[in-house]
């Protein structure tokens, strides 16, 4: 019997690490993408489609600061909002173009969304979420002296960090329902949402943040009744013990066992770690999350592959 699945695609499986971020490469990326989704709607399969923006939103950021002595840049909500209109376009015209090579008239549609937070909200005071390309570490450190917060993000090199508040409300959830009910493949919440919080008017305010898109599709997942939450990487599993002689791939576990490993610090903060904490908490209603390298998809939802955490 098919499902309903959140697919929750990473920002770096759009642009990857060393590749010039054009056009080109991250549309090319994209269509490879989409050859994965599609296979999980012949599977019987509905999806509604998350993505990342960690690569891009930093490019924009970046074109603004380079740009700020002739054209006044841009609030990181805008350039959120910017980034999922054109991620969304890319995901939207590939998907279209591969269903219609399959016959499959399925239609696709992209919003844009916003992501409610607390202004409040203690991330703001620790600036945690990588965003844009990669540094080495003395470029790294010439960015921290213009001001910039910069870490190390996973053995990976150098990114420029801000705040990711906690997602609350994902708006548009029923409209969202409403379209993949009707058999709509439905790309939302791009980049985490737009972060925004409402004053004791209730009035929404645009606010300087990059919510995590694991953290999002969660909130996504929860409020749209999804069956299953997959967020789709580019390794196969979870692993403990990463990249030493006793390294241990992951495939079926238990929230308790993720639990105890997530409480072992085995897990990077900035890559694996929201993940495996979002995989957890959707877990925990009884439902499934799956973590797994996006050909690998079809296979996992069939139980085949994949780190697959339930109950």
């Amino acid at each position: 019997m098919g499902k309903k699945v959140v697919l929750a695609l990473g920002g770096n499986a759009i642009l990857r690490p060393g590749q010039h971020p054009n056009f080109e490469n991250q549309y090319g990326n994209v269509v490879s993408a989409a050859d994965s989704m599609v296979n999980i709607t012949k599977a019987g399969h509905d999806i509604i489609v998350t993505h990342g923006n960690g690569p891009q939103v930093g490019n924009i950021i970046a074109q603004n600061e380079a740009a700020k002595d002739k054209i006044t840049p841009m609030p990181i909500f805008v350039n959120n909002a910017e980034s999922q209109g054109m991620i969304g376009y890319m995901l939207e015209t590939a998907l279209k173009n591969k269903l219609r090579e399959a016959g499959n008239d399925t239609n696709v549609v992209t919003l844009l969304t916003m992501a409610e937070v607390d202004k409040d909200d203690k991330a703001f005071d620790n600036p945690t979420k990588p965003i844009g390309v990669f540094f080495t570490e003395e470029e790294a450190r010439e960015m921290e002296q213009q001001g910039f917060n910069m870490a190390e993000d996973a053995g990976r090199g150098y990114r420029r960090v801000v705040p990711s508040p906690e997602p609350k409300v994902i708006h548009g959830v029923d409209e969202i329902k409403t379209l993949s009910d009707a058999g709509s493949i439905v790309i939302s919440s791009g980049g985490g949402g737009i972060p925004v919080w409402r004053d004791e008017n209730g009035e929404i305010h645009g606010v300087e943040a990059v919510i995590d898109k694991d953290r999002s599709g969660l909130k996504l997942s929860e409020q749209s009744d999804a069956d299953v939450f997959m967020m789709l990487t580019d390794v196969s599993n979870v692993y403990i013990n990463w990249g030493k002689e006793n390294e241990e791939r992951l495939e079926n576990i238990t929230v308790e066992e993720a639990e105890k490993h997530i409480a072992d610090d085995q897990f990077p903060a900035g890559s694996m770690l929201p993940k495996i904490q979002a995989a957890v908490e959707f877990a925990k209603t009884g439902k499934v999350a799956i973590i797994c390298a996006l050909e690998d998809a079809v296979d996992a939802l069939e139980g085949k592959a994949g780190t697959r955490i339930t109950l």
